[in-house]
């Protein structure tokens, strides 16, 4: 897979808004009601990289879930990268909505 071009790369702050961006890897920490909603977060991405045979870094602290993407193959972002960000942020809404009383 090739390589984002650097305008498309700059386009991603209007597609993917809440991401930012150091080096070849974009970022972002999503934040949850509490611990269970976080891992139900964790688990929907698991299964929506393994679909895409694409695998974010992740850190879990209690109810904030950071992810890292980047591909490694690639050297830098790729469309697989811009994919599965709005894949994450789709998963997100879902679990903050069942994650509420």
């Amino acid at each position: 897979m090739k390589r984002l071009r650097q305008d498309e790369v700059k386009a991603l702050r209007t597609r993917l808004p809440q991401w930012t961006r150091r080096g070849s890897v974009i970022r972002r920490t999503y934040e949850f009601a509490g611990f269970p909603a976080a891992m139900r977060f964790v688990n929907a991405v698991a299964r929506a990289a393994e679909v895409a045979q694409h695998h974010p870094d992740i850190d879990i602290r209690w109810n904030r879930v950071r992810l890292a993407l980047t591909t490694h193959d690639a050297g830098g972002l790729t469309q697989r990268d811009v994919d599965l960000a709005a894949s994450c942020d789709a998963l997100a809404v879902r679990t903050d909505r069942r994650s509420r009383p």
